[in-house]
């Protein structure tokens, strides 16, 4: 990739920024500060691109950035992973609208943490190579477990491309001006050239950017609403029931029955140790030491921009919720409320045109773009290392894949991924996206996650036990959405849900579990007493880390 290369494309940008190409509509004043702090991102990440390419030589280059990361960068990396704009936009919006219930948001998405640190990030960091599949299937049969976790992965990785190609189709329409779909092909497009040329270094020192950008813009914003309460949540929160009412501080405004509720918390803490894209980051240090201190870094980060998030979306409800310049006059008077510009998802942005005026307007719209870009980067080369190492590598070629050819099935991987992700962006514009983003979690928590801590800390899983009751899981989980209130009533039309709940995680994961003891236990095949047998040194090693990757610098 050479410099005349990259000049075409960022003058492309450029131009695709200032709505100046054809057919470009302007769907409200541009913000000059939000393009040129747009231009400025792009150019840094793909100067970033560039340079990342000419290191990228090897697919261990490639799928973890040759193992040389350390420990506080992949920390900040996985949080620049995690923080995504639905966590950014959408949980500040759900306090803005729900209060107090939009905490369970944060609180799920942290609590899976923990497990990670505790259970997951050291023994996956010793028994793997490149993705989490090298584990489930380290002491098991390679080619059903690993179509079966590649299925899973890349099933997840779509879903949750989808919604995040919406998103920031949406976004962009708003803050820039731009048609929809020049948006979502914008996205589509530098996602496939970070990841294409420069692989996980280059997607790496995106994500570290971007998690450092977004998590400076939010303190400044918690800081300028506490500022204007001396600091006192008392205070904030007593303006926040004056204008919404006291229940904005009571439980049951967003999820109303015990079921519901902890399905969901089932999905947050169970799919986020199952989500591929996060799990490949722990591949990329030199050592288990360094994976737990990454886990432990992109916990506090994390923890820390969630605690931001709560005050910024009290902050909307005080500084944005009646302010005329940011209210909807012609939706308030179709629903009797008081609806924002752009809808509930924009109160963390109308909040930092609040608090900083024009300029940081243009700086949060720039960071919420690089905080798109930072996600789906890392989910199309999650997605792309499971067609090419797990399938191609391990399944079709049996482990004797050439380095070469590897690379270039990934590359192409990559570019296929990012052109169905820009096609299912375009056809999803106006579906409801929730059950995409809850079908995502679902998966991971239903497929990924039961094969993944089983396979490292129960003997007696098996193959037949781990595939059937991994698909148990996969199909559930699918069938549950379809059946349930968001699919079956809102986008199909019908009158009534089969399935009661929105979050079908505490069944289809029961079901997984279940499924996978219950296989695994009734299998008295040769073939299931040697993995057993196998897994005692697994356990040593995936504690240990004797013979694993880098063990010799401990």
């Amino acid at each position: 990739m050479n410099r005349s290369f990259l000049f075409i494309i960022l003058s492309s940008i450029v131009l695709f920024a200032s709505g100046t190409i054809e057919g470009a509509i302007e769907k409200q004043d541009l913000n000059i500060s939000a393009i040129m702090m747009f231009i400025l991102f792009v150019g840094a990440t793909l100067g970033i691109t560039y340079w990342a390419a000419r290191k990228t030589k090897s697919p261990k280059d490639f799928y973890t950035a040759g193992g040389g990361i350390t420990g506080f960068q992949n920390g900040m990396a996985i949080a620049g992973d995690y923080m995504s704009a639905a966590s950014f936009l959408g949980i500040s919006g759900l306090v803005y609208m729900k209060g107090y219930d939009g905490l369970i948001y944060s609180i799920g998405f942290l609590v899976g943490w923990p497990i990670i640190l505790f259970m997951i990030a050291e023994p996956l960091r010793n028994l793997g190579k490149y993705s989490f599949a090298d584990v489930a299937s380290y002491r098991l049969k390679q080619t059903p477990i690993r179509s079966l976790a590649a299925t899973g992965s890349i099933a997840t990785v779509i879903l949750y491309l989808i919604a995040q190609m919406v998103g920031s189709g949406k976004l962009i329409q708003l803050l820039f001006g731009l048609e929809y779909e020049i948006a979502v092909i914008l996205v589509g497009v530098l996602m496939i050239l970070y990841v294409t040329f420069g692989g996980m270094l280059a997607t790496t020192w995106v994500q570290i950017i971007k998690a450092f950008l977004l998590l400076s813009g939010a303190t400044f914003m918690a800081f300028a609403v506490m500022n204007n309460y001396d600091f006192s949540f008392e205070k904030l929160f007593s303006h926040a029931t004056e204008i919404k009412g006291i229940e904005i501080m009571s439980p049951g405004g967003l999820v109303s029955d015990p079921i519901s509720a902890i399905s969901l918390a089932v999905a947050l803490m169970f799919g986020t140790a199952g989500l591929p894209h996060i799990l490949m980051r722990f591949f990329t240090v030199s050592d288990a030491k360094e994976a737990r201190k990454s886990v432990f870094y992109a916990t506090g980060f994390i923890g820390y921009f969630y605690i931001l998030t709560f005050i910024i979306g009290f902050g909307a409800i005080v500084m944005v919720f009646e302010n005329p310049e940011y209210v909807d006059y012609a939706s308030q008077a179709i629903s009797g409320g008081s609806p924002i510009i752009g809808g509930n998802n924009m109160a963390a942005i109308h909040l930092s045109h609040a608090v900083g005026g024009d300029f940081f307007l243009g700086f949060i719209s720039a960071v919420a773009f690089a905080t798109i870009l930072a996600v789906v980067s890392g989910l199309t080369l999650a997605g792309a290392s499971a067609i090419s190492h797990d399938l191609y590598s391990s399944v079709i070629k049996k482990g004797n894949a050439d380095p070469k050819v590897e690379m270039r099935v990934s590359k192409i991987a990559t570019v296929a991924l990012g052109i169905v992700a820009i096609i299912m962006g375009i056809m999803f514009e106006n579906q409801n996206i929730a059950f995409v983003v809850g079908l995502a979690f679902a998966i991971a928590a239903s497929a990924n996650f039961p094969i993944l801590i089983l396979s490292m800390y129960w003997q007696r899983l098996t193959t037949r036990g781990a595939v059937i009751g991994g698909s148990l899981g996969l199909a559930t989980a699918v069938t549950l959405v379809v059946l349930g209130p968001i699919v079956w009533v809102q986008i199909l039309g019908n009158a009534e849900a089969i399935f009661p709940y929105k979050y079908p995680a505490l069944f289809s994961v029961t079901v997984s579990f279940l499924g996978i003891y219950f296989f695994s236990i009734t299998d008295n095949s040769l073939r299931a007493k040697e993995e057993q047998e196998a897994f005692e040194m697994q356990f040593i090693r995936s504690q240990t880390g004797i013979g694993a990757e880098g063990a010799s610098e401990h």
